[in-house]
């Protein structure tokens, strides 16, 4: 485990990486809404957006926090180091299947 100081510059990352990835889930809501608002889809697809965007959102929280702010977030807070060095980024929208509809 690292230094306090190393462990708020890692929880400033991971939370700064946080609301940058809840953004742009937010960002696929605010789509289906201006759909819907413009006559294009029904409330039902809305419902289905804001669902995915639930589940989405979850696994995002659980990457970010779900290890508590010890030596975990040093953990995910090197991920996404590496991941930036890499150029790679995670479609957390991509990563949730959509729901089976019955």
């Amino acid at each position: 485990m690292g230094t306090k100081a190393e462990r708020q510059v890692a929880r400033a990352l991971v939370a700064a990486y946080h609301e940058a990835r809840l953004a742009d889930l937010i960002e696929h809501v605010a789509e289906e809404l201006d759909r819907y608002r413009a006559g294009q889809v029904d409330a039902y697809a809305v419902d289905e957006t804001v669902h995915h965007y639930h589940r989405a959102s979850q696994e995002l929280w659980k990457f970010c926090w779900s290890g508590g702010l010890g030596a975990n977030i040093e953990i995910v807070a090197r991920t996404l180091e590496q991941l930036a060095e890499d150029g790679q980024t995670v479609d957390w929208w991509e990563r949730i299947p959509p729901r089976k509809t019955q």
